[in-house]
């Protein structure tokens, strides 16, 4: 007696294009929400941070660096008058609120 297959090749195949679009159907709006979230969060959080230690800053800048100076995370610059950048603050790889001290700052 000869086994033969269950399904034909053509099945096979187009069972597994469907198994494929529907993982990536599950997966892709996760990273997308996740991705989005995480750069709102970080961009409201520059915002603050300039806001209290950088005032006189032109402009913020949030960047995801897989080499940035601390590893891997968000990264937060300021653009100082005349055009120079420097990195204000490193938000991590899930950039969480802004925690600023209360009360005066000063240079002691």
């Amino acid at each position: 007696m000869r086994d033969k297959p269950l399904r034909s090749p053509h099945l096979q195949m187009v069972m597994r294009v469907v198994v494929v679009l529907a993982l990536v159907g599950l997966i892709l709006p996760g990273i997308i929400v996740t991705w989005t979230t995480a750069s709102a969060t970080a961009t409201r959080t520059c915002g603050t941070y300039a806001g209290v230690f950088a005032p006189t800053a032109e402009a913020t800048s949030v960047r995801f660096e897989l080499f940035g100076p601390e590893g891997p995370g968000w990264n937060c610059y300021v653009r100082e008058f005349g055009g120079a950048e420097s990195l204000l603050r490193a938000l991590g790889l899930i950039p969480g609120a802004a925690i600023v001290p209360s009360g005066e700052l000063g240079n002691s």
